[in-house]
């Protein structure tokens, strides 16, 4: 498959969001599908999105049973659950940055079918880890290869992933609801990449470290290939910096205007009563 170059490109403007103080999962997936809605309804141009999370938060994929989840210890340690738009599995949300991309399907970028629509925005991903000094990867698509599954997310790359060094770095997902198209990923800044694992249900403890023994095996942190400290604001300007150069970009930055704030205040609350019908579920 021929990769896109930048000229390959029209220009465009596209909002930049970057959040310095941290919210909690159900306000972030609310603000990431609101700003996705205003884009499909003409509302706003393209938008990425940096942002970060506090308290810690398991977000599920869409389809993601709430079974998966070790719910007693996600209570003792105050780890939040969300459920995602999107698809795959679990990701701990925390030591972080995520990024988020709201884009109509008929723009270039992110025309069907998915995948070359993945390839093309992650493009960017790898632009920013170049601006950063390190060498990145997509994780190749084989047709028909085998394919993983897992309750965590990071056990091992999807097709066009990124990682460094043959180690997974960050984990993305997209949804194309009708008329929308909405990407968003985590990229781990430091911290045990094996932690997530104490969230989630496992018959014994034994397999349970078989997880989390897997994922440091597989997975890394920005911080552990840069072999230094990048903050959540320098990881932010790299991204943006990559946009910029893979996607033939320039960013406005930006903020949510009063009509996104409501609409992603009502989204939120959704959310949170979305996980407590879940929970109940198995109550």
């Amino acid at each position: 498959m021929t990769e896109l170059s930048s000229a390959d490109f029209p220009p465009a403007t596209w909002r930049l969001i970057v959040e310095t103080d941290p919210h909690d999962g159900a306000w972030n997936m609310a603000v990431d599908e609101t700003l996705m809605e205003a884009v499909a309804a003409g509302a706003s141009p393209p938008v990425l999105r940096c942002y970060q999370w506090a308290p810690p938060c398991l977000s599920l994929g869409k389809r993601q049973p709430i079974g998966t989840v070790d719910l007693a210890a996600c209570q003792v340690d105050g780890v939040h659950i969300v459920r995602r738009a999107t698809g795959g599995g679990a990701i701990l949300h925390t030591d972080e940055l995520t990024y988020s991309v709201a884009i109509a399907p008929d723009d270039p970028r992110a025309a069907a079918p998915m995948l070359d629509a993945y390839r093309r925005i992650s493009q960017g991903l790898v632009a920013a880890l170049a601006s950063l000094g390190l060498t990145a990867e997509m994780n190749p698509f084989v047709a028909g290869g085998p394919q993983v599954s897992s309750a965590a997310c990071f056990e091992a790359p999807s097709a066009y992933e990124i990682t460094v060094s043959g180690m997974k770095l960050i984990g993305s997902a997209q949804a194309r609801p009708a008329g929308r198209v909405l990407q968003h990923g985590s990229i781990p800044l430091h911290g045990d990449i094996g932690r997530i694992a104490r969230y989630l249900a496992y018959e014994s403890p034994e397999e349970r470290e078989a997880l989390a023994a897997h994922l440091r095996e597989r997975a890394t942190t920005l911080d552990a290939v840069a072999g230094r400290e990048v903050t959540f604001v320098e990881c932010a300007g790299a991204v943006g910096v990559g946009f910029t150069s893979a996607l033939r970009l320039a960013l406005a930055p930006s903020a949510l205007n009063a009509d996104e704030m409501q609409a992603a205040l009502v989204r939120a609350a959704g959310k949170r009563a979305e996980v407590e019908a879940d929970l109940a579920s198995i109550a």
